[in-house]
């Protein structure tokens, strides 16, 4: 017979392990000497060490589920209560339940994590949810806009709650959203409906203006003539597309009435002298509005020197670009202060002014081209009007293409 301090082989061959309720047969072992016998289920008994070493480390060290944690120990406890094997298995025993108190340990300090995080997560989207029923309110339409996309990012990286406070909040979250989608919406329709209107009015002026060219009348034309640029500024602004077009036939026709007028009243010369020294003085208040600080006086103060300008009547010819063309600097530093307001508000202005600026280029490269075959024909007269509706183009294109580098580019 052969022993160690946990184990014996009996004459028979008959392995026993000793343990606190006493021996426990462990295998019948044939095939070598009792010594042998001891070692292999010694063996088998270092498995388990090892093993129950391993599983230790592993609930230490990582993130291994409660769950998973304890089949493993089930699996290893059944082993050790099965008793193939020789050695202290009642130390393997007592590592065991230790480590079941360690699991059980861990679960509950993962069941108040959870609980903390589920906490933090609720008080997140709570405060997401406020924040977008308060922006729902707002019209800052690009801004507030841009925040609740921001905010949906934010949601989307929160853990989710238990499914009936999830879906609640996310409902009153949804819906603040498509309030503000739906009030902004109206806005700009509202905005689009206006625009329509004031264009329908200058189409309806423009005919008139046009009617009127021909008109040798001069007195109470040109003082309906005053009453339509009155009639235009008041209707408001009509989509960007359709306001240059009109704009420019609407000048068009003023134009052609006033040369006709001009040329009928050539000879009072020292009048339009005359007159050419008081838009001059005109020019120098309009010139002291730059820079724009007060847009609304800005835009009153330059109506009511340009009303008094209409009123005083044709200067010299070779004088007018001059004359005229300070006053338009100051009107396209008006207009580029009113297109910054109206971009501010108006979140499809970058792509109007695109479309914009290719159109106003492709106008007046057209009207390059046209002044430079009326010169060659030897058609001054022609080509001074159409370098006339050149500079008022080119005035427009280099306000859209400021807009443009406005919008970043």
């Amino acid at each position: 017979m052969s022993s160690d301090p946990w184990g014996r082989v009996d004459e028979t061959g008959t392995v026993y392990v000793r343990t606190a309720e006493g021996e426990k047969v462990v295998g019948s072992w044939q095939a070598g000497t009792p010594e042998e016998a001891l070692a292999y289920f010694e063996r088998k008994y270092e498995g388990l060490v090892v093993e129950i070493g391993l599983l230790e480390r592993r609930v230490r060290t990582t993130d291994l589920s409660a769950k998973d944690a304890q089949t493993a120990i089930d699996h290893l406890r059944t082993q050790v209560e099965e008793h193939h094997a020789v050695g202290d298995l009642d130390a393997l025993r007592v590592r065991l339940d230790k480590l079941v108190a360690t699991v059980d340990s861990r679960r509950e300090e993962r069941k108040v994590q959870k609980a903390k995080q589920t906490d933090e997560a609720r008080a997140a989207k709570d405060a997401l949810v406020a924040e977008a029923e308060q922006l729902a309110q707002s019209d800052q339409w690009r801004s507030a806009g841009e925040r609740l996309r921001a905010l949906v990012d934010t949601w989307k990286g929160l853990p989710r709650l238990d499914r009936k406070s999830d879906d609640e909040l996310w409902h009153r979250f949804s819906h603040a959203r498509s309030a503000f989608s739906k009030r902004r919406k109206a806005h700009f329709a509202s905005l689009d409906a206006q625009r329509e209107d004031a264009r329908k009015v200058k189409e309806r002026l423009v005919a008139e203006a046009e009617s009127l060219s021909k008109s040798t009348d001069w007195g109470p034309t040109a003082a309906r003539y005053r009453e339509l640029m009155a009639d235009w500024k008041a209707a408001g602004r009509a989509q960007r597309e359709s306001e240059d077009d009109l704009w420019n036939r609407f000048r068009g026709a003023q134009d052609v009435f006033f040369a006709a007028r001009g040329e009928v009243f050539a000879e009072r010369d020292a009048e339009q002298v005359e007159n050419l020294k008081l838009k001059e003085e005109l020019a120098d208040e309009a010139e002291k509005l730059v820079p724009i600080t007060d847009l609304k006086a800005a835009r009153a103060a330059f109506r009511s020197l340009n009303e008094r300008w209409e009123g005083i009547g044709h200067v010299p010819r070779d004088a007018r670009p001059k004359v005229e063309g300070r006053m338009h600097a100051v009107e396209r530093a008006i207009q580029e202060a009113e297109e910054g307001e109206w971009r501010r508000t108006n979140p499809e202005a970058r792509a109007r002014a695109a479309g914009l600026t290719g159109q106003l280029q492709a106008a007046v490269d057209k009207l390059r081209g046209q002044v430079d075959a009326a010169r060659a024909a030897g058609n001054n007269a022609k080509a001074d009007k159409l370098s006339r509706e050149l500079e008022g183009r080119q005035a427009l294109l280099d306000q859209a293409l400021k807009g443009l580098e406005e919008f970043g580019g």
